[in-house]
């Protein structure tokens, strides 16, 4: 059995808390390691936090202005002198999918890197990403480490609601970014994909803290169990909306943005139920979407609703985004949406899609300078199309 069967094995026998000390087990036994250290993204999207037995206060770093920060946004590793001890660290992104966890630290002797030993440990950094998810079921272990502060009760429900912040195939990359990462409380993004379509969702419950985290829970709950019915996403919109009419008669809604991606094609069905609103980037040009608005869910009972198509072609870039986005005013007064919005769209159309809400949304958080913050999401999607055999 090679070295690297034998750190697979022992990371997949490790109980869920002690993955980051098995990994540096293996890696000072095959590769004389002299240190290992597993950062993780803390829930802001800003700094890395390194992932200790014990929690307690931790050095962070800078995600835009360290090394490592280095290797987690250019998604390439990374290495630097470590000292003067002649050794070097190693800096591997941890991913899934698409998903950006954090960074791996490997401190090696120093020397010329040898290209197996380092394809091997961004191989080890791929698994540990991949077991991290997994353990997840069964620690908090991986959460808490991701907290510099913590989290309001409404932030901790809408955090467990929601899929990877990041994800990408051959047809599509998506990224997403919701702020204040600590204190949301009703906007929520949803995607789920299969071998021929996409399904996103936004969503917003009215309301504030705990109310509008319950109101977009239930939404969510009922969009998710239509669609894993096989509904489309019309009737997905009515059976949400049945079920929040007959929990609260009218006197609470949910904003709701549904889309529906054919892979083969680039069609895409629309179904616009509320604020949330959807803008395109094509070449250099910014538009609005102009999507039929109807009935928030929720608001009257048996509403009914139509799915609007249009196309998108591979190269263009959609971002979903909430009021909190397009509402938002400067301290002299001008709507983020007259001009901000649009100029925010062009200045990251060279990020990739994992990285252009978080910019965006630092953006939005310049431009209201000492604004109060409200409930800001922004998913990007980037459309490369199928490639045909």
């Amino acid at each position: 059995m090679n070295a690297r069967n034998e750190i697979e094995r022992a990371v997949r026998a490790a109980a869920p808390h002690a993955l980051v000390e098995t990994v540096r087990d293996a890696l000072a036994g095959t590769y004389g390691a002299r240190s290992v250290q597993l950062l993780l993204a803390d829930y802001g999207m800003t700094v890395l936090k390194p992932v200790v037995p014990t929690p307690g206060h931790e050095r962070t770093l800078s995600m835009h202005n360290s090394p490592q920060g280095r290797a987690f946004g250019s998604q390439r590793p990374h290495e630097e002198p470590a000292g003067d001890g002649g050794l070097v660290d190693h800096h591997f992104p941890v991913t899934v999918r698409g998903e950006r966890l954090g960074v791996l630290t490997v401190r090696l002797p120093a020397g010329p890197p040898v290209p197996q030993t380092m394809d091997e440990l961004a191989h080890v950094a791929d698994l540990l990403g991949h077991e991290i998810i997994v353990a997840e079921r069964g620690t908090d272990h991986y959460q808490r480490a991701r907290r510099i502060t913590r989290l309001t009760l409404a932030a901790e429900m809408q955090w467990q609601l929601l899929p990877a912040r990041a994800f990408t195939a051959a047809e599509y990359a998506i990224g997403a970014q919701l702020e204040p990462a600590y204190a949301i409380h009703g906007d929520n993004f949803d995607w789920a994909a299969d071998g021929d379509q996409l399904t996103v969702a936004v969503t917003n419950g009215m309301g504030e803290g705990i109310q509008a985290s319950l109101l977009t829970n239930l939404a969510v709950n009922a969009l998710r169990n239509a669609r894993r019915a096989g509904i489309g996403i019309a009737d997905q919109a009515a059976l949400a909306d049945q079920a929040l009419y007959d929990q609260h008669r009218g006197s609470a809604h949910v904003s709701t943005l549904l889309l529906r991606f054919d892979l083969a094609t680039g069609t895409v069905g629309a179904v616009d139920a509320g604020s949330p609103q959807l803008w395109r980037l094509r070449g250099r040009t910014v538009t609005r979407m102009d999507l039929d608005a109807q009935l928030p869910l929720g608001m009257f009972e048996e509403s009914q609703y139509v799915v609007q198509d249009f196309r998108v072609r591979p190269g263009d870039r959609l971002l979903l985004v909430s009021d909190g986005v397009y509402d938002a005013v400067s301290p002299a007064g001008e709507a983020y949406v007259e001009r901000g919005l649009a100029r925010a769209v062009l200045a990251t159309r060279l990020l990739p899609a994992a990285s252009v809400p978080g910019a965006v949304l630092r953006e939005l958080a310049d431009y209201r300078a000492s604004e109060p913050l409200d409930d800001a999401l922004v998913v990007c999607i980037d459309w490369f199309g199928r490639v045909r055999s």
